[in-house]
This record gives structure tokens, sequence and C-alpha cells, in this order.
């Protein structure tokens, strides 16, 4: 017989471990001496441990090894426990790789916007009209997120998908401390039902419109792109046009969104001089 810490080296299993097991009735001491309390085992139960660890390494919990341990274990006990713990490993694999590919989407996305905002300068364009659902009121520019997530989990409750394109539609832009005029909207692909707070249509197709793409921190202050388009404006004839808001454009979902800013595109409709 040996000790535990001998059994322990022989077994390469910690004393800790055996111990455990010792608990858990899956391996117990073939003696225990009264007095000291030492357990003792035997070189057959060298056996038990290589069978344990033998199952460990396929991924089997303890809860499930013990009943293999056992006399009454069946070869239809052992084949329908690795058959079960086959299925596992199926759907952890599927799991695993519906995760890469989606962390694949993301990085060719963060690429993809590096590429855009590089080769996207100020141009005119014209802007179709789109079926949104859309919510304006008056808040804090720091609450444009709770309006966003209103509307998504509005559209969302009526079957449409919460990461199509969003827009901000700044009616009145205020300043810092103040409270904005502002419109969120999304883009739905049918027509769902309004609310009194949601309302469903399409926004005006904009004949002429001055955009920039950039990266937008939709709650600073000010920003650089408005600057950089209306010079752009400036330079090649043109004014804002009163009669639409400006729009703001989100390029990237919320979940491929990082740091503070997203890509957007600066919509600002215009007319000639």
């Amino acid at each position: 017989m040996y000790k535990i810490s001998a059994f322990s080296k022989l077994s390469r299993v910690s004393v800790k471990t055996l111990r455990y097991y010792d608990e858990l009735g899956m391996l117990k001491p073939i003696a225990v001496d009264e007095a000291s309390g030492y357990r003792y085992y035997s070189p057959e139960q060298l056996l038990t441990v290589q069978r344990i660890l033998a199952y460990k390494e396929l991924g089997l919990t303890l809860e499930q090894i013990m009943p293999l341990l056992t006399g009454q274990a069946t070869p239809q006990l052992v084949l329908s426990t690795l058959e079960r713990k086959r299925a596992e490993l199926e759907q952890l694999i599927q799991e695993a790789m519906r995760q890469i590919s989606e962390i694949d989407k993301r990085m060719q996305h963060i690429d993809e916007d590096d590429d855009m905002t590089e080769k996207n300068p100020a141009a005119l364009q014209t802007i179709e009209t789109q079926l949104v659902a859309s919510i304006r009121d008056t808040i804090p520019r720091m609450n444009i997120c709770l309006l966003l997530d209103e509307l998504k989990r509005y559209v969302e409750s009526y079957g449409q998908d919460p990461e199509e394109t969003l827009m901000v539609l700044w009616h009145e832009c205020g300043s810092e401390d103040e409270h904005a005029d502002i419109e969120v909207a999304i883009r739905i692909k049918r027509e769902i039902t309004s609310s009194d707070r949601v309302k469903v249509g399409h926004l005006p197709r904009l004949t002429k419109a001055a955009t920039l793409v950039h990266h937008c921190d939709p709650y600073a202050n000010t920003c650089s792109a408005t600057h950089e388009l209306a010079s752009w404006m400036s330079a090649n004839g043109y004014r804002p046009a009163d009669r639409e808001p400006i729009r703001e454009v989100y390029l990237t979902t919320d979940k491929n969104m990082y740091g503070k800013s997203r890509k957007a595109m600066l919509v600002i409709p215009v007319e000639k001089v």
C-alpha cells in the first residue's frame, strides 16, 4: 500500500485532487489509519486513476465519469455517454465556427470602414426616398441613444431588423447644454403600424445633397465634418436648403461600433447660391 503522498507521485495526480476524488466516492482509499487519518492506496488503484484521466481527456465531467467506473457499467452506457459528449462537442464547434465567422466579418468591416472614409471625399448626390420608422423629440444630445434604443425595440417587435441603417435628422441642433429638436429614423423593409411615438413613412427624396463620409461622435457639440462640408459647399456655389433637416446616416451598426465614434455619412440638402 502507498500513502497518499507516494500514490500522488505515482499517479501524477495532486494530493488535493485525490482527496476530492475520495469525497465524491470516485476513488476511495483502500484503507484509512484511524489514529493518524492517513489514506492508503493499492497499486491496482492506479488503473482507476488512469481511466479517470483518460475520460477527462475526452472532455467528460467527473459526474459523467463516475458511472463508468463501477462494475455495473455496460458497453451501452459507455457508448451513450460518449455519443452525448460527441453531440455536445459538435455543438460547441458549430458555435465556435459561428463566432469565427462573425469575427471575420467585423475585421473585414473595420478594413472597409477605413477604406471608405479615405476614398469618399465630399460630393453632390441624389438621395432616394426611403421607408423608415421614426421618433421625433426635443431632448438633450446625450439622450439620443435612448431614443434610438426605443425605436429599435419598436421595429423589432414588428419583425424588422433592429440592425438596419439608423439615421439622425437634426431639425434644430441646439448647444451642448440645450435640448435639440431631433428625429431618429431606421430603415424598414415593409410598412408597419405607427403609434403615438413612432411614425412610419417615407423620407423625402433629396435631389441635391452635399455628402461626406466621416467618423462621427453624435454626442459631440462640434463636428469637423460639418465645417469641412460647409467649406466644400461654399467653394462649389451651394448653400443649405432650409426646407429639409441635416441628416446623419450611420454606416456602422451598433454591434460593429468601437470607441466613441462610428462611420457615418453627413447629408446636407443644398441649393445653388
